[in-house]
């Protein structure tokens, strides 16, 4: 219901449709003011609004359920960079404490 080609081809059945209870050589159907014509888009509205509601409601209901999983995939990343910041730093202590190491040993041992 809400595409180019549902709009043109009920502008085209319209455009028919009154064409031919215009210039009907025998029989009018509708004649004008097209009664039955409104009487049919009346009712083509009032199934369209709850079906554009229910596609509605299905649209963020899937929006739902991406942003559930985007969430979770950014708590995972977010623990995983915790983990490697931890890793990064218990490493720079093992480098400083092994540069301190190096700068001990080297007061330590006798100037020539």
């Amino acid at each position: 219901m809400g595409s180019w080609r549902f709009i043109i081809i009920q502008t085209l059945i319209v455009i028919l449709w009154m064409g031919l209870n215009v210039i009907a050589f025998v029989h009018h159907w509708d004649v004008y003011p097209f009664i039955l014509l409104n009487l049919l888009f009346s009712t083509q509205a009032a199934y369209a609004a709850p079906i554009i509601m229910m596609a509605q409601n299905r649209q963020s209901q899937r929006d739902r359920v991406q942003a559930d999983s985007d969430y979770k995939t950014n708590v995972a990343a977010k623990k995983e960079i915790e983990e490697l910041m931890t890793r990064l730093d218990t490493i720079e202590i093992e480098k400083l404490d092994k540069i301190i190491m190096m700068l001990e040993n080297m007061e330590k041992k006798p100037k020539k």
